[in-house]
């Protein structure tokens, strides 16, 4: 599982433990955050594919691949590089964000604290204490403006996509995420394309965790 912009891997904390024990959730912790404060924030987000790459692929297999929001550009792009070794994921969760080529000029990451937190509250999804306490707030600004960063400057390079069927998963009122360009995703992969759409904004697993859990083991076909 790949986390959204400034998370990290306690994000899926309840996702992973709803899933347990019938699935088995590995999930990502980016460098700059938690137990990796002390390492170098990633802003880039193919730099960040190519370094997940060979972590993932020691996984016990069959597996499949969840990103959220930034985490689904990671999951997408970390899967596209497995596939060229011949890995080949059982399905693909892209959760919350847009197809790779839709591309929109935002700049958020460059903007002052004051402007750049406005920006991240108006997501929601972020503890308010990060936001509001200063000592965890200039912890946490680093990573979240590096990540923010990576996410911005993102540009989809062509070549081979994936095989993998790509389930997308959106929230009907995101306000950074059209379900429509959620779609686009159909475009890359040559397996099977499916959306679905949830009630909610750009956080929706959190309000629909037990639907979430049984889209994920029903593509899975793993029952509960």
């Amino acid at each position: 599982m790949f986390p959204h912009a400034g998370g990290s891997a306690s994000a899926y904390r309840t996702l992973s433990g709803a899933l347990a024990p019938t699935v088995e959730a590995h999930t990502v912790q980016y460098p700059g955050r938690q137990d990796r404060m002390g390492e170098p924030v990633i802003d880039d987000l193919h730099t960040l594919s190519e370094q997940l790459v060979d972590v993932v692929a020691a996984l016990p297999k069959p597996f499949a691949l969840f990103g959220h929001s930034m985490g689904a550009i990671v999951a997408f792009e970390v899967a596209r590089r497995l596939e060229a070794r011949g890995l080949v994921p059982t399905a693909l969760f892209l959760s919350a964000r847009r197809g790779p080529d839709i591309l929109r000029e935002d700049s958020h990451h460059l903007s002052d604290d004051t402007a750049f937190l406005a920006e991240v509250s108006r997501l929601g999804g972020t503890a308010a204490m990060i936001l509001d306490d200063p000592d965890i707030r200039a912890l946490a600004l680093p990573a979240l403006r590096g990540d923010y960063k990576a996410v911005e400057t993102y540009r989809y390079r062509p070549g081979p996509d994936v095989t993998c069927p790509i389930v997308a998963l959106a929230g009907n009122a995101d306000p950074v995420v059209n379900v429509s360009d959620v779609e686009n995703w159909a475009g890359y992969t040559t397996g099977s394309f499916e959306k679905e759409v949830f009630e909610g904004g750009h956080f929706f697993l959190e309000d629909n965790l037990d639907a979430v859990v049984a889209r994920i083991r029903g593509t899975l076909t793993v029952s509960p």
